[in-house]
């Protein structure tokens, strides 16, 4: 049973900064901008919630440099993009590098460590005990105690859907996706609606980065997002972007993830659990490929004569 609630609670800490991502992608998703460059708005997301965090001693202000640090991420994006033109693919592997490259710099330069960075002077996001069921066996291990983010995440799921499909934004973020001339032609800028779209996105993103490096540890890491940034992407191309559907999958990728750090402590070498969440996100997009691959029609057999 302890075996148990200890994977149930790292499948929700693990799955929480890939759901937030990819509720931040869906918005992409929707405008029909091909954004890989949620990866590096985590990154950059987790090193200035560590970098407010310590200087400050807040981690209300770490969360809000962390979400600022994403905001800045998307603002990059949105100039190249949307206002340059420039490729969406090639501008999201340029800020990916960017974003590996400029933390591991900073840190190094402000903190003089490599590798990971940890202090006393960084203070996390506190756990929220929720009264009442936090006493009961069992349940309140499974549901109470985790950081506040983990809850807003769960909410943010069903916000989203309402915001894309029962609001007037989520409607111009549809069409704008699907015919984005069509859009202008009645007096709406598809452009603004792409930004705003890629400016969410960061926001989320940012706000995922913060729970790597607040919430799920204290502590900033070189490469610290690790692929999440992919897997939020993968299952956001899994789910055809239903918020609520990111959401089971993110739970699913989750387990994986914490099935992988539960597995540490056994003799299974630590390469291979590390290589879980990874190994499941091959296999989805496997099978989901399979699945919309067209089947290949038979050849009419020829009549003997």
């Amino acid at each position: 049973m302890k075996l148990l609630i200890e994977l149930i609670r790292s499948t929700m800490l693990a799955a929480t900064p890939i759901l937030l991502a990819s509720l931040g992608g869906t918005y992409t998703y929707y405008a029909n901008i091909f954004n890989i460059a949620m990866e590096g708005m985590m990154l950059i997301g987790a090193f200035f919630a560590v970098l407010g965090s310590y200087l400050s001693g807040s981690w209300l202000i770490g969360l809000l440099a962390g979400v600022g640090g994403g905001l800045l991420a998307a603002l990059i994006f949105v100039f190249f993009a949307v206002y340059m033109k420039t490729d969406e693919f090639v501008t999201g592997i340029a800020l990916n590098m960017f974003a590996l490259g400029g933390t591991t710099y900073l840190l190094r330069q402000i903190f003089s460590v490599k590798g990971a960075f940890t202090s006393s002077k960084i203070i996390g996001i506190p756990s929220w005990e929720i009264p009442i069921i936090d006493q009961i066996p069992v349940l309140g291990k499974l549901l109470s105690g985790y950081p506040f983010i983990v809850y807003l995440a769960l909410l943010l799921a069903i916000l989203v859907e309402i915001h894309i499909y029962k609001t007037k934004f989520g409607l111009r973020l549809r069409a704008t996706g699907e015919d984005d001339q069509t859009v202008d032609s009645v007096g709406i800028n598809s452009d603004q609606i792409k930004s705003i779209s890629i400016i969410l996105s960061g926001v989320l993103s940012g706000l995922g980065g913060v729970f790597l490096s607040l919430g799920y540890v204290t502590l900033f890491a070189e490469n610290m997002s690790n692929g999440r940034g992919w897997i939020a992407l993968a299952v956001i191309i899994l789910t055809r972007g239903r918020p609520l559907g990111l959401l089971m999958m993110s739970l699913l990728f989750g387990f994986f993830d914490g099935l992988g750090l539960t597995l540490q402590g056994t003799m299974i070498p630590s390469q291979i659990t590390q290589m879980v969440p990874y190994l499941a996100t091959l296999v989805a997009l496997y099978f989901y490929s399979k699945e919309k691959r067209p089947k290949e029609e038979k050849p009419n057999e020829s009549l003997a004569v």
